[in-house]
């Protein structure tokens, strides 16, 4: 149950006054539907209303706060022309304009003779001082409400800055005095104010660096948010410590039989991954780690032979991908290898219908089908298994928590691999798998040559092209990645159709197109004909960036390369890294390059390091950007940011796990406290949500 103290806060939106059932909409919109979405919705800027001078002293092109008198309207003979108030201060006379108004309101409201509070922007135009559409237009008295700094919010067409500024304060008025949640020798050593000083000074800065997320009372909200995601994962990880699972401890023999066939040794970070997850598995508790690994470090082969373990003991196992290129692809991989060992492995996804679902599904069910190979469809409801005990989840940052947890409960506790080749800089492995164990493969295969990668402007595309011709000659097979599918009037770039047609003038037929519009049979098509040969230059939108696997293919170009983010790019680099042949890589950029899309390119040239270039990309562009996407399944958070807060982070987490060592279940006042902030930042849910796996 949600504490009492916090009822008027998680009140509707509505709840406010002068919020209408319009303006609710609005405000969700911006915000969000509850009052205490207003709290963080913090202000970017401050508006200085302070400048009060006579007006025959005021400066041109400052906002200017002064109390006038109404001389004269000037009532438009046109729909096009302004109407005009004209006031003066007794140093000077202002002109007030107005477009598209109701004459009648402007009348009322500012009727000849009436003294007024008047705030915006002035200018000189035509040697006359006028003020277009002033910000504010109060009675005489109110000078003292209009007179000081206002912060400035990020708003939404329909909503304006005084509107939200006005129910920012309403929503300020129903903190309540919250009990102190931070040790208070803590709060001292990090100089942090009380939660209610820091949330008032946050809605009311009186400088520029009040804004700044490195400010105490920002940094002290931010530790706030971070304690109480730490906090949850933290209990859940207790919990998930405490459930019972299933022991898994194979014989062994599949997995030598697997690794006999093997063209290649696994690399020694390969083993000490598998040492880990094995001790996991043979453990009492049930199995949950993350394992992640750059691209092309051999997760899949670690994957295939963790899931063997679990078939030796007379049990199954499934791997779940996000797409289904990737789900077939890790079919066809491990197909070759199940046949040679005597493992049955099928594929289910949405598209396999009638017979051929019916007949895996009763296989499966009977326990004839060691592992399952599927996308999302492995959560359908008449998909059973008949002792399902390891899961293997591929590119988790691309499902839901919820998604995840419905695989696991279509087995009896099932021991949960995640697997991510997109690499996580270690703060945001924290607040996103802080319930989970971490292995990490951090070697190559041996072999495995680094990509010569070479960043040119888009004017030496012809240059490109003719070297092109020479290496197709060769037999060579290449990437072509375009960032849009269309022509769009907002981002002047060139769209990935057109470049096929394009290219097609100097290819003929060896040229093909992939985009997320295609249907997926039709990609399928294309992606077969390119991994055959028929096909020798794949021009693709970002849909190629995870998990495609053509070894042949040794040319990446990405065109406009200063519009993706790093972690884009070293995925699509990636795919040219899949085979034992040399590789290149060739950026294209646009002038003019900003300083931050200067680094990244810059980063690409210098490192193949996926983990340094995640670290890199968290501080270029900070964690809402980061994976591209903001369903990416990470944790959103409203006041910290992790290029800027990564110290207060790792703070947290320690001082969670230090709370639950001496209060597991938040009994003591601090823990009564900590629950209330559990609250406030709604991980009661992410608690709740956890705990059900």
């Amino acid at each position: 149950m949600r504490p009492g103290i916090l009822f008027p806060l998680f009140s509707s939106i509505s709840s406010l006054t002068g919020v209408g059932e319009k303006n609710a909409k609005l405000v969700s919109k911006l915000a969000g539907d509850k009052v205490v979405d207003l709290l963080w919705h913090l202000p970017y800027n401050i508006i200085d209303r302070t400048y009060s001078p006579a007006l025959a002293n005021a400066q041109s092109g400052k906002i200017i706060t002064i109390k006038v008198k109404i001389t004269e309207h000037i009532v438009p003979k046109t729909k096009k022309q302004p109407y005009k108030v004209i006031c003066s201060d007794g140093t000077e006379e202002i002109t007030l304009v107005f477009f598209k108004v109701y004459s009648q309101s402007i009348a009322k409201n500012l009727a000849i003779g009436s003294e007024k509070i008047i705030s915006g922007k002035i200018e000189v135009f035509n040697n006359i001082i006028q003020m277009t559409h002033p910000d504010y237009i109060v009675p005489s008295g109110q000078i003292n409400d209009i007179l000081g700094l206002e912060p400035v919010y990020s708003l939404t067409a329909g909503l304006t800055n005084k509107f939200v500024g006005k129910i920012c304060r309403q929503a300020l008025a129903r903190v309540p005095a919250f009990p102190e949640w931070t040790e208070e020798s803590h709060k001292k050593s990090l100089n942090f104010p009380s939660f209610n000083e820091a949330i008032a000074k946050a809605h009311n800065p009186k400088t520029l660096l009040d804004l700044e997320p490195a400010s105490a009372h920002r940094m002290r909200l931010a530790y706030d948010e971070l304690l109480a995601n730490q906090l949850s994962l933290a209990i859940v990880r207790s919990r998930i410590k405490k459930q019972q699972g299933r022991v898994l401890k194979g014989n062994g023999l599949l997995r030598k039989k697997m690794l006999d066939i093997l063209p290649f040794n696994l690399t020694e970070s390969q083993e000490k991954v598998l040492k880990e997850i094995f001790a996991d598995a043979a453990g009492e508790t049930q199995m949950h780690r993350l394992l992640q690994g750059d691209v092309g470090s051999g997760k899949t082969i670690v994957a295939f032979l963790a899931m063997l373990n679990a078939v030796e003991c007379g049990a199954q196992a499934a791997i779940m991908a996000p797409t289904e290129i990737l789900a077939k692809q890790h079919l066809e991989t491990l197909a070759p290898f199940c046949e040679e060992i005597g493992v049955k492995i099928e594929l289910l996804t949405g598209r396999i219908k009638g017979k051929n679902r019916k007949k895996i599904l009763e296989e499966l069910k009977d326990g004839k089908i060691n592992i399952l190979i599927g996308t999302h469809a492995l959560f359908v409801e008449d998909v059973e298994f008949k002792n399902l005990a390891f899961v293997v989840v591929d590119e988790q940052h691309r499902f839901g928590v919820h998604q995840r947890l419905g695989l696991s409960n279509k087995g009896d506790k099932p021991d949960i691999l995640v697997m991510t080749a997109t690499p996580i800089p270690r703060t945001l492995v924290l607040t996103a798998y802080g319930d989970m164990e971490y292995s990490k493969i951090d070697q190559s295969p041996k072999g495995r040559k680094p990509v010569d990668t070479r960043v040119m402007p888009i004017t030496k595309i012809e240059e490109i092209i003719k070297s092109l011709q020479i290496k197709i000659a060769e037999g060579k097979r290449a990437y072509w990645v375009c960032p849009l599918v269309e022509e769009s009037e907002k981002v002047d770039l060139q769209a990935a159709i057109n470049r096929y047609e394009i290219l097609q003038k100097y290819f003929g037929n060896h040229v093909g197109l992939v985009h997320g519009k295609m249907k997926e049979k039709e990609k399928d098509e294309i992606m077969e004909r390119f991994k055959k040969g028929k096909i020798k230059i794949l021009v693709a939108t970002t849909v190629i960036e995870v998990g495609v696997n053509v070894p042949e293919a040794t040319i990446m170009i990405v065109e406009h390369a200063e519009r993706f983010g790093l972690a884009q790019l070293h995925q699509l680099r990636g795919r040219v890294k899949r085979g034992y042949e040399a590789s290149s890589c060739i950026l294209l950029y646009s002038y003019p390059l900003s300083e931050a899309a200067r680094a990244r390119l810059k980063i690409m040239r210098e490192t193949e390091d996926g983990f340094l270039i995640a670290e890199e990309d968290l501080k270029l562009r900070g964690q809402g950007e980061l994976l591209g996407t903001k369903q990416s399944g990470f944790t959103e958070f409203k006041l910290a940011d992790m290029s800027v807060h990564q110290n207060l982070l790792i703070t947290a987490d320690k001082d969670a796990k230090m709370i639950l060592e001496k209060d597991i279940n938040l009994k003591t006042p601090r823990g009564e406290a900590l629950r209330i902030l559990l609250y406030l930042f709604e991980r009661d849910d992410a608690v709740k949500t956890y705990l059900a796996g």
